[in-house]
C-alpha cells in the first residue's frame, strides 16, 4: 500500500499544477454534471455531488463553472450532457503493470481510439474488459490532515495540533467504522488516508469532520490486491510516460496501476 500512497500523493501532487492550467477543469465539471444526474442537483441531499463540489473548489473553479456543470446535470441546460457516460478500460503497462481506467465521455469511439494508442505509443497493451479488474477491489478513501490548534480545542481535544495523533486517529477511524489508516503527507502537511468500505465512505468522512479532523478529499478509488516493484529505469520512464498520456485525455478521470517504485526512482523519471 505504501507505494500506492506515494503515487496517490504525486497525483494530488500533479493535480495542482494542471489546475493552474486549467487541465483538471473539464473532469471535476464532468464529474459534477454526473453526479447531479444521478442524484438530486442539491449537495445538501447528494453526497457525490457535495465531494465533487468540494474537489471543484479545492482546484480553483470558479462558482459560476460549478454552478453550471450542476445545471447542467440537472437538465436545466440542455439535453447534450445526457450522453456522458462512465466506462472503464483495463490494460497492461511496460513489463505487465496491471492498469484500470475510470472514464465520463460522449463518444465510447474517440475514447477507445485515445486509450489504444496511449498504449501502444507507451510499451502497452489495451485489453478487454476484465482482463485486469480482478486484481482490484474498490475502497472508500477519506484523505485528512490534522485540524489547526484552536479549531482543535473547539472542536475535540485530540486533534489540536498539526501532527496527527495515532491513538486519536485509530479511535475516530473505529468509530467511523474504517478498515485501516495509512500516515502520509497530504499538501507537505502531515496527514493520512483512511479507508472503508464503498458504502460507508460518506459515514467515515463525517465522523471525521466531527472529530475535528480536516477531510481533504473523499473519494471511491481501486486499489490492487498485489503491487509489481519496478526497479529498471527504462521501465519506470514508459510506465510514468503511459499514465501521463492516460490522464491527459479529458475523458479520464482516474487512473491506477499495481506498481510500486522507489521515490527517488519515480523523482528521476518523472524530471
Amino acid at each position: 500500500m505504501a507505494g500506492h500512497s506515494k503515487w496517490a500523493n504525486i497525483k494530488r501532487q500533479k493535480a495542482r499544477v494542471d489546475a493552474v492550467k486549467g487541465k483538471v477543469f473539464t473532469k471535476i465539471s464532468r464529474e459534477i454534471i454526473v453526479a447531479a444526474r444521478s442524484g438530486v442537483p442539491d449537495p445538501n441531499g447528494n453526497f457525490q455531488l457535495r465531494t465533487a463540489i468540494e474537489k471543484a473548489k479545492a482546484a480553483g473553479i470558479p462558482n459560476d463553472n460549478i454552478d453550471r456543470a450542476i445545471a447542467k446535470g440537472a437538465g436545466k441546460l440542455g439535453p447534450d450532457n445526457a450522453a456522458l457516460e462512465a466506462i472503464r478500460y483495463e490494460g497492461y503497462g511496460p513489463g505487465g503493470v496491471a492498469v484500470l481506467i475510470e472514464a465520463l465521455t460522449d463518444n465510447r469511439n474517440r475514447t477507445a481510439a485515445d486509450m489504444r494508442e496511449a498504449f501502444s505509443k507507451n510499451g502497452g497493451n489495451l485489453g478487454e474488459t476484465g482482463c485486469v479488474s480482478w486484481m482490484f477491489d474498490q475502497k472508500g478513501v477519506v484523505t485528512i490532515t490534522a485540524a489547526p490548534a484552536e479549531e482543535g480545542r473547539k472542536r475535540n481535544r485530540n486533534a489540536t495540533s498539526s501532527q496527527i495523533d495515532e491513538d486519536a486517529l485509530l479511535e475516530a477511524s473505529l468509530e467511523g467504522g474504517a478498515e485501516f489508516y495509512e500516515l502520509t503527507q497530504v499538501d507537505e502537511a502531515e496527514g493520512a488516508e483512511v479507508f472503508t468500505e464503498v458504502a460507508n465512505l460518506e459515514n467515515l468522512s463525517q465522523v471525521l469532520k466531527d472529530k475535528g479532523y480536516h477531510v481533504q478529499q473523499a473519494e471511491l478509488r481501486w486499489i490492487p490486491n498485489n503491487t509489481m516493484e519496478v526497479t529498471d529505469p527504462d521501465q519506470a520512464r514508459s510506465l510514468l510516460k503511459l499514465m501521463d498520456a492516460l490522464e491527459d485525455s479529458d475523458d479520464v478521470q482516474n487512473v491506477t496501476a499495481n506498481f510500486e517504485m522507489a521515490e527517488d526512482l519515480m523523482s528521476v523519471t518523472m524530471a
